[in-house]
């Protein structure tokens, strides 16, 4: 695999939060850059930044200083419907709950992002249906999310991720709240969905197993962020 070329580069990030009169410091002067094809694992303890980390980079939240840029898009300089724009066009999120709406099918939940771009319902589903089979969940496409297990929807959610073909997936915990069997089956699945369709990918997590096997593994610590050499992150 050849990383060559920068999809993502963080300059001075920095974030803080204020408590009435009092300055939380986050994180601040963050620097890295993620590479086309990349598979980055984010590591760190609770309460490190990790989430507020990855909704920075997917345009989600803002940044109190430095900068990001997608290519040459600087993103804090985008509009709120600029940046709505952007994670529909170029960002897929998996979070560590599915965050599928109950009142519908896995089908219907899958299709929902190509609906919100104002795709036609049967061509929306007939993509969703082809996801479905992807992630290995056609014969549960009619079940509403309820029905599906704890690593069923997390699949279902992946798909959701992935239909609109974004060039970057952000997973927070993708396997947080599955058993270690379960999270086995879909960290593979993430893996694979990611070499076949040339993703970049960040995953914050806390299994040292995980992080091991992807490309590259930043710890992020007391505000600061650093390199880690895989093969040395033990549990």
């Amino acid at each position: 695999m050849h990383l060559n070329q920068q999809v993502l580069r963080i300059e001075g990030l920095k974030k803080v939060f204020w408590s009435g009169a009092s300055e939380l410091v986050l994180f601040e002067n963050l620097s890295f850059a993620v590479d086309q094809g990349e598979m980055l694992a984010i590591v760190g303890s609770s309460g490190a930044g990790k989430s507020t980390l990855l909704h920075i980079l997917g345009a989600v939240d803002r940044p109190s200083a430095g900068d990001i840029y997608f290519a040459r898009l600087r993103l804090s300089s985008l509009s709120e419907n600029d940046a709505a724009d952007f994670r529909n066009k170029e960002i897929g999120f998996v979070w560590q709950f599915h965050y599928l709406l109950p009142e519908f099918t896995a089908l219907e939940n899958v299709a929902m992002p190509l609906l919100m771009r104002g795709t036609q319902k049967i061509e929306a589903e007939k993509e969703a249906l082809s996801w479905l089979e992807e992630v290995g969940l056609a014969q549960r496409s009619h079940h509403r999310a309820g029905e599906l297990s704890g690593g069923e929807q997390q699949r279902a959610a992946l798909a959701r991720a992935l239909i609109t073909k974004p060039k970057i997936l952000l997973a927070d915990e993708p396997t947080g709240d599955l058993d270690s069997r379960t999270a086995e089956v879909v960290f593979e699945l993430i893996s694979r969905l990611h070499r076949e369709y040339q993703l970049t990918s960040i995953m914050a997590t806390h299994n040292f197993g995980f992080a091991r096997r992807c490309h590259r593994v930043v710890r992020l610590e007391s505000g600061r962020i650093e390199e880690v050499v895989p093969e040395t992150l033990s549990d």
